[in-house]
C-alpha cells in the first residue's frame, strides 16, 4: 500500500490551522482577562532622588520615575505612549489656600482618565475600570488648602536624562513658583561622562572682570578640529556663562535634549531615525575638538528626525566671570543628509551659521534667564563666495562673532537685560549672490 503524503499533509493542514485559530482565539480571551495589579509601595525607588524646595511657609518636593520604575508602579508601561508622571508633594504651612497650576509644568499635561483609556487594552471590563480608579486616585489635585500636604502624580510628556520642572502655585495677588532641574534615569549622556575636576583642575581656574572676558575669548582658536586633531571644523561661535546646572536649567526649559554616548544600539537607532524621519530626541552627535579633548557637553532640539535639529557642543574653560563657569562652544543647524569624502555620509548643516548661533540667544533670552549678552570677535569672517569650510566639508559662511550669554542667577525681566556693547553684528550678515 502506497502512502500518499500530499493527501496526507492536506490531511493536516486543517487541524493545524484549527489549532492555530483556537490558540490565538484562546489567547485574546485570556489577555481580556488579564488582571490590573499596580504596586504603589514600588514608588520608595524613585522618591529616594526627589528633590525639595522651600519658599516661606511652603515646601515643595519633586521626582520622575524611569520608565521601568513607572511600569512597576503603575502596573502599565506608560512610557510607551510617551506619558512621563512626576511626583509632586506640597506642604502649605501657609495661612491661605493656594491653586496648584499643572499646566504650567506641562500646557499639554494628560488627563486621568485620558491615560486610563490609552492603557485599557488587554483587560477584561473589571480591571478597566480599576485602572480608572487608580489613575484618579493617583492624580495630585490641584486646591491645595491651607495647613495641609497633598501629593500625587502630574501625567506629563516623556523626556529623556534630565528633565525640567516648573511647579507653580497661585493665590490671588501671590505666585510662588519652583523651579527643578531633576536627573531621570534611562540614559547615558555624554556628560555624564566627563570628570570636570580633572578637565579644568581647580588650581588653573582664573577669575576675570569683563574686560578680561573679552580678551580672553577674543584670544581662542576660530574653530573646532576634527577627529584627527588638526583639521579645522566648525567656528567657536558661542559663548555661555554661569554654573553648569545653569546652563542645564534654560536650555532644557527651552525644549533642548541630553545626547547619548555613541553605542551600537544608539547608532543603529540614530540610522532608523534618518531613514525613516522618526524622531531621536537624544540622538548622539560626533566627536569634534578644543583644547585637546571632545565636547564636554552637547545638546539638541531636534525637529522631525536627525536629519533636521539645532545641536551644540560646549567645553568648560578656566575662566570665571562674577563667580560663574564660562564655557566656549559651537552650534549649527542639520538641515539634511549628503555624501561625504571624509564620513562616507555626514548631515548638511545650514551654511549661514550666525542664523543658528542668533537662535541660541533669542532662546535662552525668552527663558528669562538671560542677564548679559553681546559678540566678541572670533575667527575672522568668511563671506558666502569665499566660504570657509568643516571637517567634512561643508561649506559655511559668517560674520566671524561669537555671542556670549551670560546667565543669571535667577529670573531676569527683559527690561533688566544688559547689552554688552563690544562687537555689533547688525548689517553684518548677507545672503548669498545669486
Amino acid at each position: 500500500m502506497t502512502l500518499d503524503t500530499r493527501s496526507l499533509s492536506r490531511a493536516t493542514a486543517i487541524p493545524r490551522l484549527l489549532c492555530v485559530v483556537i490558540a490565538a482565539t484562546l489567547g485574546v480571551v485570556l489577555a481580556a482577562c488579564a488582571s490590573f495589579q499596580p504596586n504603589p509601595t514600588l514608588q520608595a525607588s524613585f522618591i529616594q532622588r526627589a528633590q525639595t524646595q522651600t519658599q516661606g511657609a511652603v515646601t515643595v518636593t519633586v521626582t520622575v520615575p524611569s520608565a521601568e520604575e513607572s511600569a512597576a508602579v503603575f502596573g502599565v508601561p506608560l512610557a510607551k505612549r510617551e506619558i512621563q508622571p512626576v511626583w509632586v508633594r506640597i506642604e502649605n504651612r501657609d495661612a491661605v489656600n493656594y491653586l496648584f497650576l499643572a499646566a504650567h509644568m506641562d500646557p499639554n499635561y494628560f488627563s486621568p482618565q485620558e491615560v486610563a483609556w490609552m492603557q485599557r487594552s488587554g483587560f477584561s471590563s473589571k480591571a478597566k475600570r480599576e485602572i480608572q480608579v487608580h489613575f484618579h486616585d493617583q492624580r495630585m489635585q490641584l486646591f491645595i488648602p491651607k495647613g495641609e500636604t497633598v501629593e500625587g502624580f502630574v501625567y506629563t510628556h516623556q523626556d529623556y536624562g534630565v528633565k525640567y520642572i516648573s511647579a507653580v502655585l497661585y493665590h490671588p495677588g501671590r505666585i510662588k513658583e519652583f523651579e527643578f532641574i531633576v536627573e531621570v534615569p534611562g540614559i547615558k549622556a555624554d556628560y555624564q561622562q566627563v570628570d570636570f575636576d580633572q578637565v579644568v583642575p581647580p588650581d588653573s581656574v582664573r577669575e576675570v572682570d569683563l574686560e578680561g572676558l573679552r580678551r580672553a575669548l577674543e584670544a581662542y582658536p576660530c574653530c573646532v578640529l576634527g577627529p584627527d586633531g588638526k583639521t579645522p571644523g566648525d567656528p567657536l561661535n558661542i559663548v555661555v556663562v554661569g554654573p553648569e546646572e545653569k546652563i542645564f536649567h534654560p536650555l532644557i526649559q527651552r525644549g533642548w535634549d541630553l545626547t547619548e554616548t555613541i553605542t551600537g544600539k544608539t547608532t543603529w537607532r540614530t540610522i532608523g531615525s534618518s531613514i525613516f524621519g522618526s524622531k531621536y530626541r537624544t540622538s548622539p552627535v560626533s566627536a569634534l575638538y578644543f583644547d585637546g579633548r571632545q565636547q564636554d557637553i552637547a545638546l539638541q532640539k531636534a525637529r522631525s528626525s536627525v536629519n533636521e535639529r539645532n545641536h551644540l557642543r560646549l567645553w568648560l574653560t578656566p575662566l570665571r566671570y562674577d563667580g560663574k563657569e564660562v564655557w566656549i562652544g559651537q552650534i549649527s543647524r542639520d538641515i539634511g543628509v549628503r555624501l561625504s569624502s571624509k564620513t562616507m555620509t555626514t548631515h548638511k548643516i545650514d551654511p549661514q551659521v550666525d542664523e543658528t548661533r542668533d537662535y541660541l540667544a533669542q532662546d535662552l533670552l525668552l527663558s528669562n534667564r538671560l542677564a548679559e549678552f553681546g559678540y566678541v570677535g572670533g575667527g575672522g569672517a568668511a563671506t558666502p563666495e569665499k566660504p570657509r569650510y568643516n571637517y567634512t566639508l561643508d561649506p559655511y559662511f559668517t560674520d566671524g562673532l561669537r555671542v556670549v550669554l551670560v546667565m543669571g542667577r535667577t529670573y531676569v525681566s527683559a527690561d533688566d537685560l544688559v547689552f554688552l556693547e563690544w562687537e555689533s553684528p547688525f548689517g553684518t550678515s548677507r545672503a548669498p549672490t545669486p
